[in-house]
């Protein structure tokens, strides 16, 4: 399976997400914000990033925009995670460069589904 960094600063949004993650046998690392995310990015190389929107310090978008415009991680697919489900946030984080997008609270089959065609696809982009 997969090796997955999730940057989520809300312990319940942690708790779930790791529980959905770990039952299909996906590896999970960490940040509570972006720039602990950025540098565990940048050392470890995920092979898929799910990213909250709204973080403490530098947002979500933010970090990912830097992410994307670095060579040596923007292959790497991004999936924005966010508690608004506004078409406004979704074409904000399409802008950024995120290549999914999933409102909270998460939902299992959702999750699985983009995980896996982002995973499938040999640049990562769902688009």
């Amino acid at each position: 399976m997969a090796r997955i960094l999730l940057v989520e600063d809300n312990s319940a949004n942690t708790k779930l997400a790791l529980l959905l993650l770990h039952r299909v046998g996906h590896e999970v690392q960490c940040a509570v914000d972006a720039e602990t995310g950025i540098a565990m990015v940048r050392a470890d190389k995920p092979d898929l990033i799910l990213m909250d929107i709204q973080l403490p310090g530098m947002d979500g978008l933010s970090a990912t925009a830097l992410l994307k415009g670095d060579p040596d991680t923007a292959h790497i697919p991004i999936i924005a995670l966010t508690a608004m489900a506004m078409k406004s946030d979704k074409d904000k984080s399409e802008l950024a460069g995120c290549d999914g997008y999933i409102a909270k609270p998460l939902r299992y089959q959702e999750l699985y589904e983009l995980i896996d065609t982002l995973l499938a696809r040999p640049n990562g982009r769902s688009r």
